[in-house]
């Protein structure tokens, strides 16, 4: 197990490092550097200037050059500098980071704690009516795209029945009010955002969970469980739940990478102050340092979850070694 996790450790600095190269250069092919952005807010900029502003940045050296050295600066603890909101990089992530964090996680447990009931239940009863009730959701739920989503939440529960905030993270000043008062603000501007990215992970949950009990409760091993006299709960969750556990866990994974990285269009529709608003405020206003952290960290957790669904397997299954 050991020599498996430090292997696919290496693997993962080896792809962060490869990804990070070409994202890095990709953004250099990008129109705008800094000095252009300098040039053009100051006409009075002379041709010797813009030259030494460049030798000044690096901008004037070969893309390899200009990427070790910005990962040297990583790797010494400087993340640079944000240019659009004029503070070092590692206090613009702290605050977004936890964002997102929150957002992820919340959506995440409600998404399962709904889901995965619903799809052992169906998987008991196929054909049924709940059954069809069910699938009937979920493939709603699935196919519904997460922008049209959160418009009609905030139209129905911000602008018709105003009952929570259409946008933002947290109401001004809302945070000298105490610990409670800072909380029950926050919450209300989860609300929106979690119903947005949950009902779109409950049918993906749902629909794997049904998929995969279905397919361990036609095992024999069930059959012989059974007929051993034992109780109808230790069958389905001991023995067919268990075994339905391997899918679950890599869609477990990938979606947990997903939430973190990936609700870019949620966090816009909704203005919330997490990564994925900041990915794309920073691409669009080629913050260089803060577009390529964010895509590290983007990386570094979906490696980290597909290491850590790995490692899950062997708990889930017994049979399953690691040499």
């Amino acid at each position: 197990m050991t020599t498996f996790i430090a292997r696919r450790i290496l693997q993962t600095l080896a792809v962060i490092v490869v990804l990070s190269f070409v994202v890095f250069y990709l953004m250099s092919l990008m129109p705008g550097d800094p000095v252009d952005m300098m040039v053009a807010s100051n006409p009075k900029i002379t041709a010797e200037d813009v030259a030494r502003l460049k030798a000044l940045y690096g901008l004037d050296q070969p893309i390899y050059k200009r990427y070790g050295s910005w990962m040297g600066s990583i790797l010494t603890g400087d993340l640079g500098y944000s240019r659009t909101y004029r503070v070092p990089v590692e206090e613009l992530m702290g605050p977004r980071l936890w964002n997102t964090f929150l957002l992820s996680f919340i959506s995440l447990a409600l998404s399962i704690l709904i889901a995965v009931p619903l799809g052992v239940l169906s998987a008991l009863k196929p054909g049924s009516r709940l059954d069809t009730f069910v699938s009937l959701l979920s493939f709603g739920g699935i196919s519904i795209p997460s922008f049209w989503l959160a418009i009609v939440l905030i139209i129905a529960f911000a602008v018709k029945i105003p009952l929570f905030p259409a946008g933002g993270t947290q109401t001004i000043g809302a945070g000298e009010m105490g610990f409670w008062a800072d909380i029950l603000d926050r919450s209300k501007y989860l609300v929106l955002p979690v119903l947005s990215l949950s009902i779109q992970q409950i049918g993906r949950f749902s629909r794997f969970t049904r998929s995969s009990m279905a397919e361990a409760m036609r095992n024999d091993f069930i059959r012989t469980a059974r007929a051993k006299g034992l109780s109808n709960h230790t069958v389905i969750w001991q023995h067919g739940f268990r075994n339905a556990l391997i899918p679950l866990i890599t869609i477990l994974a990938v979606s947990i990478s997903s939430l973190f990285s990936g609700a870019l269009l949620t966090e816009t529709v909704f203005a919330y102050q997490g990564v994925g608003k900041l990915v794309y405020d920073s691409i669009i206003g080629n913050d260089y340092n803060v577009a390529m952290i964010s895509f590290v960290i983007s990386v570094a957790m979906v490696l980290l979850m597909n290491l850590i669904a790995d490692i899950s397997y062997g708990f889930a299954d017994p049979r399953i070694a690691y040499k």
